[in-house]
């Protein structure tokens, strides 16, 4: 054994005892005729102290010791003189006897500290030297306390966990497949699963009516904060249930998981809010409900008194910025530009401010009388010190997710987005089709499998864009944490959906036939509902990007810089799948 304890372990209460330690050397300090070194493991830092008065030998081995080198030590506990309150060893340190490297380290490209000099790009190319840090490495910490919690609440519900391929058939639907050429089948290819969707809906017909699985899943699409190409799921399915019964199984297993995690006991109910209410009143199918600014629309207020961009917009609305009054000219234009950026569009931003007086006082005060401000102040029981801001435009939808963005922004600047504080609830009665201009035809907005709400199934023949879908969305602080449906396991009602979502029967018997010949074996009702591990993580761990809870994750590029992937194949490789590349010009 190359050690005996681990450097986080030791106490006053170890004092004499002759201990062996192994880790990394974190810093050296030479004083005097003394050399202090902090050694580190996963565990901890312990204080070593090497005296040349001693073993000077001893002590000139430990003078060319570099940071991030391998070591062994062998000494005795003592009390420390001079205790550091910062560390849980900081009573105690180790007086050496033998040292013995184990391995030496070239100089590290960045310090291995919780503040780190290192920038995203250089920390990701040497992320395993990233991981050494203690703040990344919590966050790993917290994401396998998170795993073992999850698999023990699942089992006491009499879950069972399966393993489903990540070889499988491409699916058109939704984001774009990453696929995988078949050497022994030429010209084909498999496709990495989005999502274990189609395969979970089997085991349910295959009688496993609680299934879950922590699946690896993967999206060939445009990356953010929240996003990777690979990311990993809590999957579940379960047999015999209505919508009521998965929302309150997994709305239990959040408050089970907050409790354990954060020891936060969460003990009312989720709000539930239908889709058409956080469009309307946030702008978002994901709303942040740690603060208020709900949308308030104005268009009888404010329309038809000569300003013409609020007179020709089909969408006048805006937020009340409780005691943000004070906010200057030169703040209220950042603002203005901030939503004219390009990926926010809009033309820009009316302001009114609410004087100590009561009055209000707005950019567009030549248009309105004091008449009708009062009324709009109304509209928002807005008071003195408090700020109005109202954006328009000839897209309601689209005008309400700007105005999202701008509520979102001012609850930022002002600190209304405490990561300490959780705001949960579940987003229902989805459309269960979105049109998409790009395709000339309805999309799923979830998935093709996803069960109509039953009083809206005769609209599948008449009118299907205002079908609504038996989905649900759990939303914590603004992201969409997890989300689900119950499924249709009915062929013919299957078949229909494909129908309108342009398959024609040979495509749709093709590319799903399997399932819906499964249907007609005897499928019993079912949903479930899967819940991003990543993000869940992330907001635990109080993080900005699902990234820093990623063991190893890729950039803003779907790059991984330290493995430098994806990358070419060679020749030979490309001869063995049958492949020939041939790059378009752009």
């Amino acid at each position: 054994m190359y050690r005996t304890h681990t450097c986080g372990e030791l106490r006053l209460s170890d004092v004499n005892k002759q201990v062996t330690l192994a880790g990394w050397v974190q810093r050296s300090r030479k004083m005097g005729g003394m050399t202090f070194i902090d050694l580190r493991d996963r565990y901890g830092i312990t204080q070593l102290v090497f005296n040349e008065e001693v073993d000077a030998a001893l002590c000139e081995q430990a003078n060319r010791l570099g940071r991030e080198f391998v070591i062994q030590v062998k000494g005795t506990v003592n009390e420390r003189f001079s205790k550091n309150p910062n560390l849980p060893t900081g009573e105690i340190e180790i007086i050496v006897s033998e040292l013995n490297v184990l391995n030496a380290a070239l100089t590290p490209p960045f310090t291995i500290e919780d503040n780190t000099d290192g920038g995203d790009d250089i920390r990701m190319k040497y992320r395993y030297l990233d991981l050494r840090r203690n703040a990344v490495r919590k966050n790993l910490e917290l994401r396998h306390k998170m795993t073992i919690e999850v698999r023990k609440y699942l089992d006491e519900q009499g879950f069972i966990e399966v393993e489903t391929p990540i070889l499988v058939g491409s699916t058109p639907e939704g984001a774009r497949d990453f696929v995988v050429p078949s050497r022994m089948n030429p010209g084909q290819f498999y496709a990495l699963p989005q999502s274990p969707q189609t395969l979970k809906q089997l085991l349910m017909v295959s009688g496993f009516d609680r299934y879950f699985q922590i699946a690896k899943c993967f999206r060939d699409e445009d990356l953010r904060a929240d996003r990777q190409p690979e990311f990993t799921q809590i999957d579940c399915e379960m047999s015999f249930v209505e919508q009521d019964d998965i929302i309150n199984l997994f709305e239990g297993m959040a408050k089970y998981l907050f409790k354990t995690i954060r020891g936060v006991e969460l003990t009312e109910p989720f709000l539930r809010m239908p889709w058409a209410d956080a469009m309307k009143y946030y702008g978002s199918d994901k709303p942040d409900l740690r603060f208020g600014m709900k949308f308030v629309e104005l268009m009888d207020i404010m329309k038809g008194h000569g300003f013409s961009v609020f007179d020709n917009a089909a969408y006048i609305g805006g937020i009340c910025a409780e005691g943000a009054a004070h906010y200057t000219r030169k703040q209220l234009d950042q603002l203005t530009e901030y939503v004219k950026r390009p990926q926010i569009g809009a033309k820009g931003m009316v302001y009114a401010r609410i004087e100590a007086d009561g009055n209000v006082k707005s950019s567009v005060d030549k248009f309105y009388s004091q008449e009708v401000l009062q009324q709009m102040k109304e509209a928002f029981g807005a008071k003195p010190g408090d700020l109005i801001l109202i954006l328009s435009g000839d897209d309601a939808m689209k005008t309400r997710k700007q105005l999202c963005e701008l509520r979102l922004e001012m609850g930022n600047q002002l600190g209304l987005r405490d990561k300490n504080k959780f705001a949960l609830l579940w987003v229902v009665d989805f459309p269960m089709f979105e049109w998409s201009d790009e395709e000339g035809r309805l999309m799923a907005m979830h998935h093709p499998f996803t069960h109509p709400k039953e009083e809206d199934i005769p609209l599948l023949d008449t009118d299907p864009a205002t079908v609504r879908a038996d989905a649900y969305d759990m939303v914590c602080n603004g992201i969409e944490v997890g989300g689900g449906s119950i499924r249709i396991h009915d062929a013919k009602l299957q078949a229909k959906m494909f129908e309108i979502l342009g398959f024609t029967p040979e495509r749709a018997q093709e590319q799903f036939g399997f399932l819906m010949n499964a249907f007609k074996y005897g499928a019993p009702p079912h949903g479930g509902l899967a819940y991003g591990l990543d993000r869940w993580v992330s907001i635990f761990a109080g993080l900005d990007s699902i990234r820093d809870c990623i063991a190893f994750p890729k950039n803003n590029s779907g790059r991984d810089v330290m493995l430098d992937a994806p990358g070419t194949l060679d020749q030979k490789q490309l001869d063995e799948l049958n492949l020939v590349i041939e790059l378009k010009q752009e």
